[in-house]
C-alpha cells in the first residue's frame, strides 16, 4: 500500500525551468492523479538518473511506492490498477488497452515525430545547462541519423503548417466525446494529452491554429487535476498562422 501519507514518490524528467520533459513522466503524474495518490516529485534533468534512482533506472519515469520500484510508464499504469483496483481504473479491459497502444503510436508517428525536428533546438536550449550536451549527442546520433539539430530545425515554419491537417482522425474521433474514456478520461487520455503536453514543454512557436477542435479537450486536459499541465514553463500551442496569414 502507499504510505500513510497517501504519497507515491515519482521521479521526474525535467527542463531547467522545472517543466516536466517526457511525455512518458507527463502521462504518469496523471495516472497517480487519477488514482487519487499524492505525489512527492523528485527533479532532476537527464544526467545523474542512474544516481538519482539508487542504481534501478537509467531512464525514467520511476515510482516508488512505500519501498516498491517500478519503472516505464506502461507497467506503471498497469501496476496501480492490478495494486489498487478498488480507485478509478485506467483500463476498463483489454480493448482499452489496446486502443491506447494504438492512439499512442499513431500520436507518435503524425505528430512528436514532425514537432520533435521543429522544436528540437529548443528542446536542446531549454535543457538544464549540464544536460545540453548530452541532449545534444543523443539527440543527433539516435534519433537524427547524425545530423546536427541546428540543420534539422531550419525551415521549421513551414514544416509546423503541416501537422494539423494530419490530426483530422483524432479530431473526428473527439467529434462527439468529450474523452477517449467517455464520460471521464482514462490512460487513453492521458497517454494522448502526453504527446500534447511534450511539445507544449517546447514549442517556442505555436503549433496548433486557434481554432483546432482539439482545443477544448487539450485545454481542459492540461486542466485536470487542479492544472496539472499548466506548469509556468509551458509555452502556447495554439495561434499558428493559417496559410496566407500574416505571422
Amino acid at each position: 500500500m502507499a504510505d500513510s501519507n497517501n504519497t507515491i514518490t515519482l521521479y521526474d524528467l525535467q527542463l531547467e525551468s522545472g517543466c516536466t520533459i517526457s511525455p512518458y513522466v507527463w502521462r504518469t503524474k496523471y495516472a497517480l492523479k487519477h488514482k487519487d495518490f499524492d505525489i512527492d516529485l523528485v527533479g532532476g534533468g537527464f544526467t545523474g538518473i542512474m544516481a538519482r534512482t539508487n542504481g534501478f533506472s537509467d531512464r525514467l519515469p520511476v515510482i516508488v511506492d512505500n519501498g516498491h520500484w517500478v519503472k516505464d510508464s506502461w507497467d506503471i499504469a498497469l501496476y496501480l490498477d492490478e495494486k489498487y483496483p478498488e480507485r478509478p481504473m485506467l483500463f476498463e479491459g483489454g480493448a482499452m488497452k489496446n486502443l491506447t497502444r494504438f492512439i499512442e503510436q499513431w500520436l507518435w508517428r503524425t505528430a512528436i515525430g514532425p514537432w520533435f525536428r521543429c522544436y528540437i533546438v529548443d528542446y536542446h536550449d531549454l535543457s538544464f545547462p549540464q544536460d545540453r550536451e548530452y541532449v545534444r549527442w543523443s539527440r543527433e546520433a539516435w534519433f537524427l541519423q547524425g545530423q546536427k539539430i541546428e540543420d534539422v530545425s531550419a525551415g521549421r515554419d513551414e514544416r509546423l503548417q503541416l501537422v494539423p491537417s494530419q490530426l483530422e482522425p483524432f479530431r473526428a474521433m473527439m467529434k462527439d466525446q468529450k474523452w477517449l474514456g467517455g464520460d471521464a478520461p482514462n490512460f487513453a487520455d492521458y497517454a494522448a494529452l502526453s504527446i500534447f503536453l511534450w511539445t507544449a514543454s517546447v514549442a517556442a512557436v505555436p503549433c496548433l491554429h486557434d481554432d483546432d477542435p482539439l482545443r477544448d479537450w487539450i485545454e481542459r486536459g492540461f486542466d485536470l487535476y487542479g492544472g496539472l499541465g499548466r506548469h509556468p514553463g509551458m509555452h502556447n500551442l495554439f495561434g499558428l498562422p493559417k496559410l496566407g496569414e500574416a505571422a
